[in-house]
C-alpha cells in the first residue's frame, strides 16, 4: 500500500461513501499517516479479514522491494500476507475477492482464490476499469481542453 495509487483512490471514495475499511499489510508497506484516512490498519490478515465483506488485494511491486527490503521475499510476504482459501475462510462465507491487476499469483494472491468463480469479481473488475477509464478519456477530449462546468 505504501507506493499504490490505486489503495489510496478506493480509500477516499470508500470512506466518502460511508464504508467500513481496512487495511492489512507489514508495517513496512502500511504508511504511518494511513491512519488519519479513516482506516482500521492491520498487521494480521486473520484479524483484518474478520466478517469481511469485500477483500480487495494489490499487487506487491516486486520492482520497489527488491531494492528497499521491506519484506523478507516473495515467498514469506505470501505465507503471512497472500490471499488463500484458508486465510479467506475469515472473510464472510460470501465475501467477493476484488484484485484490479496485474496479478502476481503465490505473491499476494492464490490462483485458486483468483480463478474462484464464485467468490472472484477479478475477471469483470478489470474488464470494467477499461471501460470506466475509456468512457472518462472520452469525456474529457470531447470537451478540447476547455474549462466547461
Amino acid at each position: 500500500m505504501l507506493h499504490s495509487r490505486v489503495a489510496r483512490s478506493n480509500i477516499h471514495l470508500l470512506t466518502t461513501m460511508g464504508s467500513r475499511v481496512r487495511v492489512i499489510g507489514p508495517p513496512t508497506l502500511i504508511p504511518a499517516e494511513v491512519g488519519r484516512l479513516g482506516v482500521e490498519v492491520f498487521h494480521d490478515m486473520r484479524a483484518g479479514l474478520a466478517g469481511a465483506d469485500i477483500v480487495m488485494m494489490l499487487r506487491l511491486q516486486r520492482e520497489r522491494m527488491a531494492r528497499g527490503g521491506m519484506v523478507p521475499s516473495a515467498r514469506e510476504y505470501f505465507r503471512f500476507f497472500g490471499l488463500d482459501a484458508e486465510k479467506l475462510g475469515f472473510a464472510k462465507d460470501d465475501a467477493l475477492v476484488m484484485h484490479p491487476g496485474p496479478m502476481n499469483r503465490g505473491v499476494e494472491i492464490d490462483s485458486a482464490v483468483a480463478d474462484d468463480p464464485v467468490r472472484s469479481v477479478i475477471r469483470e473488475q478489470v474488464e470494467m476499469g477499461v471501460a470506466v477509464r475509456m468512457a472518462v478519456l472520452d469525456t474529457l477530449s470531447r470537451r478540447g481542453g476547455r474549462n466547461e462546468r
